[in-house]
């Protein structure tokens, strides 16, 4: 019998030099020491609509900017309802995640499961460390996603 996250791709959005922009391929390094399949794209879309081809569930992860307290985390599934705008704004791209989202559906080459987890940051300048929350929201997303895939993590490593 296959693992629960047989093909599944978990896909970090992101830049690790721009403080919380890096928190999604922060959490996919995390699954993928767990065994998942998981990787960081820079979010350009028509990369990310190549990168998911083939893959029967997709799991996005990405900072937000949308006002919200820094450290908040939503969970749209992208297969059953258009993407926020205005959620998905930190990309430098002008085709970046929502569009690539959007644009897949268009063309009807949305993977069969598109899930997408959204962070709040609260810093997007240079800088390689995320803020507290949303450190703490990376641990959480990881949590649940590894939860929803039948993954178990193995403890994060405390501070040296």
């Amino acid at each position: 019998m296959s693992p629960a996250w047989s093909g599944t791709l978990v896909l970090g959005i992101g830049n690790r030099l721009r403080s919380d922009d890096g928190v999604g391929p922060r959490v996919a390094d995390r699954l993928a020491a767990a065994g998942v399949a998981a990787a960081e794209h820079s979010g350009e879309g028509a990369g990310l609509m190549a990168a998911w081809e083939g893959a029967e569930r997709v799991v996005l992860v990405d900072a937000t900017r949308s006002g919200a307290a820094p450290g908040t985390l939503v969970r749209l599934d992208a297969t059953a309802q258009a993407l926020p705008r205005d959620l998905l704004r930190c990309s430098s791209h002008l085709f970046g995640v929502a569009e690539a989202v959007e644009t897949a559906r268009a063309l009807n080459r949305l993977p069969p499961v598109l899930i997408v987890y959204g962070i709040e940051g609260g810093r997007f300048d240079f800088g390689e460390s995320l803020t507290p929350a949303v450190a703490a929201a990376a641990g959480e997303a990881a949590r649940r996603i590894a939860g929803e895939l039948g993954v178990v993590l193995t403890p994060e490593p405390g501070p040296a």
